[in-house]
This record gives structure tokens, sequence and C-alpha cells, in this order.
């Protein structure tokens, strides 16, 4: 069932066909999927279709559709830049393109790769993005470059972070960089610059520059009737009108900084991360926000556990959020108590999905865990790949497609 509040994520991709993955988190961008008959139980040996190798370095997403996986990744060092199609059914190779060339790449963090932002399929053409060092569309038949746009600039300092949104004809961008904030918008259709609507943060000034840089991903969402562009940067929470830029409302939390979390919601509440260092969980209520609603908005806040890379996971009315230091913790969505905290691993990095009542937790290193939601933790099983993932899952038709450090696997019984 399609959930009202993201309608207009689900309305933008109307053109594909079949079950897909189109984007970052899923359909609607908050990693829920109603797809049955998906594995519990995993192995090297055991429910796996096929497993590709894949090439170079790489912690964006698979994208599925129309029979295709897409990703990215980087070679030489970030000097070469990818994007690669997977045939879903067999798990060949179909286009290896390079896109972008570096002659000199940016500095990056060294747990992160230079292919680290996911894009978005929207029927025939497909969308990658690298950060500043580019964005470029691909004919999703051929593997051709429809076009490419080098013009936004952003010091991202330890390498590009934030996925794409897409809404009606447009990409949007979050550019949060220690030297420049601003959100962007690329006309799909030829990548063209639409706008640039800078941040109107000015505690930022009274900050280190690394302090104000963030990696958010925008999620749209229909909230009192009008889609709004949400985005975690430094020290604030956006919610913007995607048309124009104008800032609708905001939130304020304290040192947040170097955010990836993307914010969830049930339509009642949403829940936000604050960033990194030292993160702060926070439920605001849903509707009737305009400017500074940090007062008016904010619901609870809750230190324990507050996730710094991976995004929470909404069931029912619990908010199931994992550190990057493999602490599970189970809240109460209306009030922020913990219910309770369990470790399931040492690293995480990738976002959960839930799929048939289950939510999967794919570790950095180590294996995925199942677990069953309620409020006493119960693990199903755990499952090891070779390699750990940084990259968030994707589900189609009774499938898992996995993305490790090395290979792109097929998991399905």
């Amino acid at each position: 069932m399609i959930r009202p509040f993201v309608l207009s994520l689900a309305l933008a991709l109307t053109s594909l066909a079949g079950d897909s993955w189109p984007q970052f988190r899923g359909p609607l961008g908050d990693g829920v999927t109603d797809a049955k008959g998906l594995p519990m139980e995993w192995s090297e040996q055991k429910n796996v279709k096929w497993k590709t190798e894949i090439a170079g370095e790489g912690w964006s997403s698979p994208l599925v559709a129309n029979g295709q996986v897409w990703l990215t990744t980087a070679l030489e060092e970030g000097r070469s830049l990818h994007a690669l199609c997977v045939d879903l059914a067999s798990g060949r190779i179909l286009h290896d393109v390079e896109v972008f060339k570096n002659e000199t790449p940016p500095e990056k963090h060294k747990r992160n790769s230079y292919a680290s932002p996911t894009g978005i399929i929207d029927g025939e053409n497909v969308f990658v993005h690298f950060g500043p060092m580019g964005t470029a569309c691909l004919d999703a038949k051929s593997g051709s470059v429809r076009w490419e746009n080098r013009e936004l600039k952003w010091d991202t300092q330890n390498g590009p972070g934030g996925s794409l949104a897409l809404w009606k004809d447009r990409l949007i961008l979050a550019c949060d960089g220690r030297d420049a904030q601003y959100e962007a918008v690329l006309d799909k259709a030829t990548g063209k610059v639409l706008r640039k609507t800078p941040r109107n943060t000015p505690e930022l000034l009274d900050l280190k520059d690394d302090m104000r840089k963030a990696y958010g991903t925008p999620v749209v969402m229909q909230i009192d009737g009008r889609a709004q562009s949400l985005t975690t940067a430094s020290n604030r929470f956006w919610a913007t009108d995607p048309e124009s830029g104008r800032e609708l409302w905001h939130v304020k939390y304290p040192r947040g900084f170097s955010n990836v979390p993307l914010p969830v919601s049930d339509g009642r509440v949403m829940v936000i991360s604050s960033g990194f260092m030292k993160p702060l969980l926070m439920g605001l209520k849903v509707g009737g926000a305009s400017g500074d609603a940090t007062t008016s908005h904010v619901l609870w806040q809750q230190i324990k556990g507050a996730p710094d890379q991976c995004s929470p996971i909404i069931v029912k009315d619990r908010v199931y959020a994992t550190t990057s230091g493999g602490i599970l913790s189970c809240l109460n969505l209306q009030t922020g108590d913990v219910l309770w905290q369990e470790r399931i691993g040492m690293d995480f990095a990738a976002s959960p999905i839930l799929a048939e009542g289950r939510l999967y937790y794919f570790a950095a290193a180590g294996p995925c865990t199942v677990v069953e939601p309620g409020d006493v933790f119960k693990k199903l099983a755990e499952n090891t790949l070779d390699a750990g993932c940084m990259a968030s899952p994707a589900v189609v038709g009774k499938a898992l497609i996995v993305r490790t450090k090395t290979h792109l696997y097929r998991v399905e019984q």
C-alpha cells in the first residue's frame, strides 16, 4: 500500500514496469518493501542465484528496473568513474561505461569511496551521481551518456556522500560542503541547473569549516497537501518547496554535521538524526510547521543509540536505529523511549530493509543479521558472505540484490 505522505515520490517513478528498486532505500525511500518470498537464510553455498565480481571500489546501492541492475564504481583511485549495468537474470555485465575522468580526484576519507552516492532509474533514464565530481544521465538500454553536468562545486572534505532525489522532472541535490551549503535542482531531461538555493544558516559562521558539511539525501514527502523537500544539513533540518527552493520550515539541533541518515516518517511522526560525532535522534510532529519549528514540533530527543550512518526504520509504532558500532535500539515512536538495545555486530554503514515482517541488517564487517521486530529482541538468522556490505541492499521479486565490497549477488531461494 502506498503511504500518502510519500505519494509524490511514487508518482515520479510510475514509468517503471514490474518490480523495481529505483533509488536509495527503495521505491518510497524508507527501506520498506511489500515483496514476498525473500530468503531468510543464505551463504556462499546456499540461496545464491549468481555472484558477479565488481571491479574498483564503490558503496552506491544497486538500482533495479526492467531486468537490469545499475550501480557505480570508481577505478584508478577515483580517476575513472564508471556506471555498470548487470543483467538481473544472469548476473552478466551488460554495460561498463566510463562516465567521468578525474586527473586529480578530491580528498576523501579512507572509509568512503569515490562512488558512494546512489543514483535513480525512472524507466528509460539512469541518473548517476558522484557528488561534486559530476552528475550524468545514461540511456538505460544502450548505456550511452545522454548528458553530464560538472558545474556544481562544493568541498565535501571526505568524498561524495548524499544521493539523488527525483521530483517531477527535476533532480534534487543537497550540496553541503565546508565552503558552501545549498540545495541544487537539475532539469532531468537536459542536466541544466534550474536553481541553486543557499542555506540560510547564520550559526555556521561561528563553526569550524569542517563542521559545516553534511551528506544528506533529499526526501520529497507530501505534508499539509503539498510536496516538501526534506534534508538533514549541518545544524538544521530543512523543509523547502521543491519548485522554488523557498524555505518552508526548519528544525535546529546542536552540533549536528556530517549528516548521513535519511528522515523517515509514518505520516504522523518524522524521525531524523542530527549527524556525526555526538548524534541525536529526534522525533518531529508532522504537519503545521512554519519558520523555526524547533520549539513547536520537536516531540522528543534521544542520545542513547542514535545512528550516525545507518538510516532508521519505522515498524508500526516502533523505531529501529543502528549505530555504526553495531548497537541496535528499539524505541517508542511517540515518546523516543528506548525499549531495548542489543549488539548485532561491530561495524555498520548500510541502511536496513523491512521485508515480510523481518528487519535485515547488513554489516560492513561481518554477517547480515535478520531480526524480528517487537518489544523483545529476537534474532532470526545470521548470514555471512565473503565480504561485508557498505552498500544498502535492493529488493526485486523474491530476491535480495546485495552488493558487498567486492561482488554483486542475487540472493534467492
